[in-house]
């Protein structure tokens, strides 16, 4: 069975690089985090224990989303406070916006994270299929390089990415500059893809990788995407 709550830190290296670059890197690294936390192979005790003592799938799949989460919260946060006074970073006008989309992108990241760990075949698939979503994040997704300055189809291929949206809403709302997208819009899209991602997460969610009768197919986790194709034809 491949689909549990144990930790590891297998998945968890995005997190120690990232530790230097903007706010946002810290819930990027969410989602391979959150992957390793789910796409484990618990001991035979512990699956026929959880099993008969009827523990929800809710529970599975919240547990690594919230710790995931507010690891990614606590990086966050030490970047933010050592950026201004150790490395010359500029400070937000607003405080309570760029604490807002940091707490609604580390739940997005970490519940693609979960959903990821849960369809996922194997644990190379997991590796593959997270690296496939923090790889171009972190190299097209606005924060090594601005939105504004990427070509226009690179741009549009952008807006699949939540980190896209969660530069846009950190430069529009926290620090009242110009956005390739509409910040609130960027808010919109991440709120949905996290709920969306987190509900498949439950619903996909099998105690028994080799059970054939699932309640659906693995393609469905595909429905998380929507949000970013809808902002991308709008």
């Amino acid at each position: 069975m491949r689909r549990s709550i144990n930790t590891t830190s297998g998945c968890n290296w995005p997190a120690r690089r990232t530790a230097s670059a903007p706010s946002t890197a810290s819930p990027t690294s969410a989602i391979p985090s959150a992957v390793s936390k789910i796409n484990r192979n618990p001991s035979r005790t512990i699956r026929w224990s959880s099993a008969i003592n009827g523990v929800p799938a809710a529970s599975i799949v919240a547990i690594p989303v919230l710790t995931t989460t507010f690891h990614a919260l606590i990086a966050s946060t030490v970047v933010a406070l050592t950026a201004v006074p150790l490395f010359g970073g500029v400070a937000p006008t607003r405080w309570l916006p760029i604490a807002g989309v940091a707490v609604l992108m580390a739940f997005t990241c970490s519940a693609i994270g979960a959903l990821i760990g849960v369809v996922a075949a194997n644990s190379r698939a997991t590796t593959l299929l997270s690296q496939l979503i923090f790889l171009p994040s972190m190299l097209i997704g606005g924060m090594m390089v601005p939105l504004s300055m990427l070509p226009e189809s690179v741009q549009r291929v952008a807006g699949l990415l939540p980190t896209a949206h969660a530069m846009q809403a950190f430069e529009g709302l926290a620090y009242g500059r110009a956005t390739t997208f509409a910040p609130t819009g960027s808010l919109l899209i991440l709120l949905t893809s996290g709920l969306l991602a987190f509900g498949l997460a439950i619903y996909l969610f099998d105690w028994d990788s080799r059970n054939q009768t699932r309640r659906g197919h693995p393609l469905m986790a595909l429905i998380a995407l929507l949000p970013y194709l809808v902002g991308m034809v709008l």
